[in-house]
């Protein structure tokens, strides 16, 4: 079974669409927000290298999708 990781915010309204979409298929998966949570964060950093669009989707610790279908919110990582 794929260790399934959603990061994103409150504040992009793509987040919420994407979890649906997850919870719609009935895929497990861990939420987390980045503009609370500073280790999440730092782990979406490492792993995303340099990609800036979130909602951002990992499986095993690999991102398999930025983005919801084309559209996304952009970060800075400042």
């Amino acid at each position: 079974m794929l260790d399934v990781e959603l990061f994103g915010t409150t504040s992009c309204p793509y987040t919420q669409e994407m979890r649906e979409w997850l919870e719609w298929r009935k895929v497990p998966f861990v939420e987390y927000d980045i503009e609370r949570d500073q280790a999440a964060r730092e782990r979406l950093r490492e792993a995303a290298a340099g990609q800036t669009m979130i909602p951002i989707l990992l499986e095993d610790g690999k991102v398999v999708q930025a983005g919801w279908q084309g559209r996304g919110c952009a970060v800075n990582w400042k």
